[in-house]
């Protein structure tokens, strides 16, 4: 049997149990399966070259808040305050953050039924134990609602160089923060005086729309104000995303709080300091759980990656990609392939045999051993292409989202038509010399779904011998299933 028709056989039945993190070319890309298409998928193998990712994460520790990821009750989400003095000592983790560190929080919000109106509100709380004021500088900072980042329908590729393209508030959240912006009303600096707590954010996560400011600058106590029933249609969810990169010069505990918005005699307000200080000293964590995680190395079918909730450390995974014992990378032979798997995790690394997922440093019992999906981690790869023929040849950039494969080297499988899952919704920047020699900066937002091949992003016709540069640079949203691949094609410029 030739190898082409191995895979063929071995693919056909082998990737529809792969584990899920949700718990629960230059062809014309195929269509996605709708459900009630009728359409069988078929397995496409691809051989070619699978690499790892060269490099490693960075030692900076984050603040990672996921877990549970659906707030149905009040309580702690995240503490890494000590326990003394605690109502609940074992929902502190008692890790303090200083110097670089990132600050992530996403958590979704439904209603019960047509009752269930009630606003919920995720708090963030900083706390200097030290005897000296502590100052927070501010990089990068921002927060959004799914009411403010709608579900919108996009197509697979959209150039987003006016940063409007975007579907969810994980999706538009890691734009902003691609391009080092900062929300206008988070300071550039907060100094906090010594053993003092401040709320650094508080806002909400309504189930119907608000006629309030929803970004947490809606001053403590202030009354909140509905909009109008009309515009309750639709479904009653919400989702907020955060992530905030800082620096601090001394040590600070961080938590993240649940709390309903307290009632008044007309309505609901927004929570005090003093509420959300009281959620903290006497709250334990917030029920009901997510479900436990599978043990790394474990067999269990299916594997349960679980969520997050503790410090992870790392925040960027910096380096260049080139061939073994070299400065360079040569693109591949006219037809060929090469892919390096991007945001792997355990029992789905293309068979590289590379977890990717963020260590923790701190965690509950029942939450994620790893930080699966690098959620909010900015990749930034740096790709030397050099032609190394006597030949022309153009070489293209695409990212892809194969089946899994772990019983196979050196290979990938891609469903035609695709699945109508999607699993990934973000923007990729892409910095290269064009042939026309001008620089240039390309915002793409992608969506993928599951078995997508992808299109070409980026096209370079390298003469023999010439060398080219380009960088890829994208934080991992949440709400998106990884791993994904990048791959580089190489085609005849008669092609």
């Amino acid at each position: 049997m030739s190898r082409l028709l191995f895979l063929l056989a071995l693919f056909s039945g082998a990737f529809w149990g792969a584990p899920s993190l949700a718990q629960v070319s230059a062809e014309p890309e195929p269509a996605p399966i709708s459900p009630d298409s009728g359409l069988t998928p078929q397995v496409i193998p691809r051989i070619q070259e699978v690499r790892p990712l060269p490099g490693q994460l960075d030692d900076v520790p984050v603040f990672n808040s996921n877990s549970p990821e659906i707030i149905e009750r009040e309580g702690i989400l995240l503490s890494t305050f000590p326990s003394r003095g605690k109502a609940y000592p074992s929902a502190h983790l008692d890790y303090a953050f200083e110097g670089r560190f990132d600050i992530f929080a996403h958590h979704v919000v439904r209603a019960r039924d047509e009752r269930d109106t009630r606003t919920r509100y995720l708090g963030i709380v900083v706390h200097n134990p030290s005897r000296r004021p502590v100052t927070l500088n501010f990089r990068e900072a921002a927060s959004y609602l799914s009411q403010d980042a709608p579900w919108y329908g996009r197509s697979d590729v959209e150039y987003n160089l006016a940063s409007t393209q975007f579907s969810g508030p994980g999706s538009r959240l890691m734009n902003e923060i691609l391009r080092d912006r900062r929300q206008t009303h988070w300071p550039t600096s907060l100094t906090i005086p010594p053993r003092t707590s401040h709320v650094l954010m508080s806002a909400p996560l309504p189930v119907r729309r608000l006629a309030v400011a929803t970004d947490g600058t809606l001053a403590p106590g202030s009354e909140l104000l509905p909009e109008l029933p009309s515009r309750l249609e639709g479904r009653r969810s919400n989702g907020r995303s955060t992530l905030m990169r800082l620096v601090s010069d001394g040590p600070v505990h961080i938590a993240s709080l649940a709390m309903y918005a307290p009632t008044t005699a007309t309505g609901e307000r927004s929570p005090t300091q003093a509420e959300w200080l009281q959620v903290l000293a006497k709250g334990e964590l917030s029920t009901p759980r997510d479900l436990g995680p599978t043990r790394p190395g474990g067999q269990d079918e299916p594997f349960i990656y679980g969520r997050v909730a503790g410090v992870s450390r790392g925040s960027r995974w910096e380096t260049t990609l080139t061939d073994r014992r070299s400065e360079r990378l040569a693109i591949p032979d006219i037809g060929q392939q090469i892919s390096y798997a991007i945001s792997t995790v355990e029992q789905n690394t293309f068979g590289t045999g590379q977890i990717q997922s963020a260590p923790m440093l701190r965690r509950y019992p029942d939450t994620a051993y790893r930080a699966h999906g690098n959620y909010g981690i900015e990749y930034a790869l740096t790709l030397p292409l050099h032609n190394p023929t006597e030949r022309p040849k153009t070489v293209a950039l695409s990212v892809q989202t194969p089946l899994q494969n772990e019983t196979l080297r050196n290979a990938l499988a891609f469903l035609t038509p695709y699945d109508s899952r999607i699993f990934f919704r973000g923007t990729v920047l892409f910095l290269y010399t064009s042939d026309q020699g001008e620089r240039r900066a390309d915002y793409i937002h992608l969506v993928q779904r599951r078995g997508q091949e992808g299109p070409p992003l980026v096209e370079l016709s390298l003469a023999p011998g010439e060398e080219r540069s380009v960088e890829v640079h994208f934080l991992y949203p949440p709400d998106a299933t990884p791993p994904q691949v990048l791959t580089l094609t190489t085609a005849s410029p008669d092609d």
